[in-house]
């Protein structure tokens, strides 16, 4: 056992001092629970004070070794900085041997401070002991009270049913905070969310969502801003902005605020947007926008939390955390120096890809009650959407010719008009198969060209392979080689491409990975995407 000297109540020094409870004495008086060793720790004032408990504690437990350690825990004993450090110094120098010895450590006696430092250093491991608390037992005979009693604390807290049940609801409505309530079947971005959860709950370091255009990162931003303010007291607002949207002088006025005069138009003072989220969060969505003047002063702003407004001299503070926002490669980005290195490395800590609608093709039915219910209380009227209605929507958004383009805005879009053409606030089959066919033809409209060099097939396997191709490939191989080049070409990317070609085939595979198929197939000719879409 290693404790702490109690100068209170294991100092009682008069005769009738074995009639009554003293900590470290009576933690070595347990008859059914003998201590090997005490490791009593003291400072050097109260070297008196601990040679005196030590005899006692050797003279109640001739079976106890009681060996005592001399440490510093700084001037003030209140000081939190200096006794974690003193008694950090303890256990890193102090031979422990897990394997063959079992520690506890008694923490009843020091100060609150002592004790809270006793307890972070064992529950982080750097003590690899148990935790052991003694009391008096006020219902013991009067010649047996000095022995107390003892709890041993487990901190394993998985074995607490309560606590257990507990966390596990609290995690789970987390979750579904971040999810909008939307109960998502796709186990790779419940996993995504899972993780986003843990970090937004135990970090204030910058977040960097990517994905395509439409894939929810605004919605997530606000989800996270509103999980932090629930559970970790965040105060200050959710600020968002489109660096896009940021031009020339207004871009640093926007971001960073600016002084009166300090450009034609500027006749008085502007905040800017990170001193609005001064204590909250702030959204940089498309963060790659930013031209090179913002990404230093931000990149300043965020490791330093300081900055100049526009046009002055001063610096002014602001606390806020960082979630940026992209569709871009910033990584490519870098590599053309359009984008800082520094401030790509500083928000890349934690990156989070989300997937398209397209790669969740699981999550579209939850989705789609999620959007007729906005719908309905944005129109302020119910809208219902009948069995087969329902069901010729989802076969079509579930199938390989549903691009999704724009993601979820594309689903927002074609619900609001389902339910504002609704007659009754039904939303009929005949509606479904009129409306899907519209955004079917804006999707068309977005394709790139069937080829971008010639459709002629020969022309295409010539210029791909070479004059001698037909001698090299089989008739039967060119003509499906063909096709895949033409679909390649149509397709945003190659996991799309995949759907489309293996849209039979792949709903047989646990787990399809087109993109894999497709990279496959044109190995085998000597091709790659790049080649092809290039």
């Amino acid at each position: 056992m290693l404790g702490l000297l109690g100068t209170k109540l294991d100092g009682i020094k008069h005769d009738e001092r074995w009639t009554m409870w003293r900590p470290s004495i009576g933690a070595v008086m347990q008859k059914t629970w003998p201590v090997d060793r005490f490791e009593l720790l003291y400072e050097h004032r109260f070297t008196p004070l601990a040679d005196f408990v030590i005899n006692d504690m050797r003279t109640c437990s001739p079976h106890t070794e009681v060996r005592p350690q001399l440490i510093s825990l700084g001037e003030n004993p209140w000081d939190f900085e200096s006794v974690y450090d003193g008694l950090l110094t303890f256990a890193e120098s102090y031979p422990f041997d897990p394997d063959k010895e079992d520690y506890f450590i008694h923490i009843t006696t020091g100060t609150h401070v002592a004790q809270i430092c006793l307890f972070l250093l064992t529950e982080t491991g750097r003590l690899p002991a148990r935790l052991l608390q003694t009391g008096p037992n006020h219902r013991a005979p009067k010649d047996n009270k000095a022995t107390g009693k003892f709890d041993i604390i487990d901190l394993d807290l998985s074995r607490y049913d309560r606590l257990a049940t507990r966390f596990a609801r609290e995690q789970a409505e987390a979750r579904d905070l971040l999810k909008s309530g939307i109960a998502t079947k796709n186990a790779q971005f419940n996993a995504l969310i899972g993780m986003i959860e843990q970090v937004a709950l135990r970090s204030k370091e910058p977040i960097l969502l990517t994905g395509p255009t439409g894939a929810g990162k605004s919605q997530l931003a606000r989800r996270i801003c509103e999980l932090r303010r629930q559970r970790c007291g965040l105060k200050g607002k959710f600020v968002e902005i489109n660096c896009a949207t940021l031009r020339g002088d207004s871009a640093m006025s926007t971001l960073f605020g600016h002084v009166k005069g300090a450009f034609t138009g500027a006749m008085t003072d502007r905040t800017g947007v990170l001193r609005e989220a001064d204590g909250g969060l702030l959204f940089l969505d498309e963060i790659g926008e930013l031209g090179p003047d913002e990404q230093a002063m931000l990149l300043r702003a965020v490791e330093d939390k300081a900055f100049s407004p526009f046009g002055s001299d001063k610096t002014v503070q602001s606390d806020f955390q960082l979630i940026a926002g992209t569709n871009r490669d910033l990584h490519e980005l870098v590599k053309q120096q359009k984008f800082r290195e520094d401030l790509q490395a500083r928000i890349n800590l934690w990156t989070f890809a989300l997937p398209g609608l397209a790669d969740r093709r699981e999550d579209i039915g939850p989705n789609l009650d999620y959007e007729l219910d906005r719908a309905s209380q944005k129109l302020g009227r119910k809208i219902t959407l009948n069995r087969e209605a329902r069901q010729a929507f989802l076969k079509f958004a579930q199938s390989p010719e549903a691009t999704w383009q724009g993601n979820f805005r594309d689903l927002n879009a074609v619900m609001i008009r389902m339910a504002t053409l609704a007659e009754k606030g039904r939303i009929t089959e005949a509606l479904v198969k009129s409306e899907t066919a519209l955004l079917q033809s804006h999707w068309n409209k977005l394709s790139r060209p069937a080829s971008t060099r010639t459709d002629d097939d020969a022309a295409l396997l010539s210029t791909l392979l070479g004059k001698d191709y037909t001698d090299k490939f089989d008739s039967f191989d060119l003509v499906q080689l063909a096709h895949v080049i033409r679909t390649c070409r149509q397709s945003r990317t190659m996991a799309e491409a995949g759907r489309r070609l293996f849209s039979v085939t792949r709903t047989a595979k646990e787990k399809p990975n087109d993109t894999d198929r497709v990279k496959k197939f044109l190995t085998r000719f000597g091709l790659s995407w790049e080649l092809l879409t290039t």
